[in-house]
């Protein structure tokens, strides 16, 4: 009788054809996204590490860095539908979810009828994400933590697969309302995006201003998705790496972690943070052409996938100490783990 030990759990005999397929799939989309999206090779990745592992993605950048064209074109490579909805002080929830109207038959019998909101989609870009009134960031949250929205008491289910990229803009501006502790746990991964660098923002000056369009290519759709995304959560994780992925989340906590790093914080990642770095280290490991998850997958996912789950006291903004220095140091000891 087979015993699966920790080291294989979730190895469900995963195939090499299987494996070949999902890779070569995924190289043809890293591949269609790069002639449209220049440089930017870690937010890519982290972008497409959030939806093989079925999450949701907060990208967070000032304008002007091609947030919405990246989320456009992974909707367009991924053969996916896609919505945008640019979020105002003044959006409702039922201009996210829906409503319904009251219509009148041939026979004149009145009846109330469910319109479907931009929600009902497969690819959601929630563009500005912050400048909607907190009712109206609530209406999001159900649909992305459930996949269904309720009407009048009615449930409605989301497509499949169902993925949300909201993007905010890191100034502080007025008329902005931050998301809620609650929201932000919903997302998988804080995908920052920074300026470019010199070579690559001289391309986009010349490619983009010379007249000639691109078109993105579609070259998966959503059922090879979906496939990709069961096979990402059949992948073996070993027991160095749950060890290591236990160890940072237990040590960001007020309470129970480090004392150097917890004196600067006010409240740590839950379970939650972990089972969001179990998922996206096996989808970056895949993304790379490897098998399973390693010690260098924890270390490049820990900030996207924490930042947004801890924050910081007033000692620590006293003393000009960040949360990416804080899971800096975290993540130390695991670079030199042999």
């Amino acid at each position: 009788m087979h015993t699966h030990s920790s080291d294989d759990t979730h190895d469900q005999s995963i195939g090499p054809i299987e494996i070949e397929d999902a890779i070569t799939h995924l190289m043809a989309v890293k591949e269609a996204i790069g002639h449209q999206i220049f440089g930017q090779e870690s937010v890519i990745e982290q972008t497409l590490v959030t939806l093989l592992a079925g999450g949701h993605g907060l990208i967070v950048g000032v304008p002007g860095l091609a947030k919405t064209r990246l989320v456009e074109t992974l909707g367009h490579v991924m053969g996916l539908q896609m919505q945008r909805i640019q979020f105002t002080p003044d959006l409702m929830p039922s201009d996210i979810l829906g409503s319904e109207i009251l219509d009148e038959d041939a026979e004149r019998k009145r009846h109330f009828r469910f319109v479907k909101g931009p929600v009902f989609t497969q690819l959601l870009m929630a563009d500005e994400i912050n400048r909607a009134s907190p009712r109206t960031q609530s209406a999001l949250l159900q649909s992305m933590q459930e996949h269904h929205v309720t009407i009048a008491g009615h449930s409605y289910h989301l497509p499949r697969p169902f993925h949300v990229l909201a993007t905010q803009n890191p100034v502080e501006q007025e008329g902005t309302y931050p998301l809620p502790e609650a929201q932000l746990d919903r997302f998988l991964l804080q995908i920052d995006i920074t300026y470019p660098d010199a070579a690559t923002e001289r391309r986009i000056l010349l490619e983009t201003t010379s007249g000639r369009e691109t078109h993105s290519e579609t070259v998966m759709q959503a059922g090879s998705l979906m496939a990709i995304q069961a096979l990402v959560r059949r992948m073996p994780v070993g027991e160095t790496v749950v060890t290591a992925i236990l160890d940072l989340v237990r040590h960001a906590r007020p309470g129970e972690g480090l004392k150097e790093i917890t004196s600067h914080l006010a409240w740590g990642p839950g379970p939650r943070a972990g089972q969001a770095l179990m998922l996206a280290v096996r989808a970056r490991a895949l993304l790379q052409g490897r098998l399973a998850p390693s010690l260098d997958d924890v270390i490049a996912l820990a900030e996207p996938v924490l930042k947004h789950r801890m924050a910081l006291n007033f000692s620590a903004r006293a003393d000009n100490v960040t949360r990416a220095m804080l899971i800096k140091r975290l993540t130390e000891p695991l670079s030199h783990t042999p």
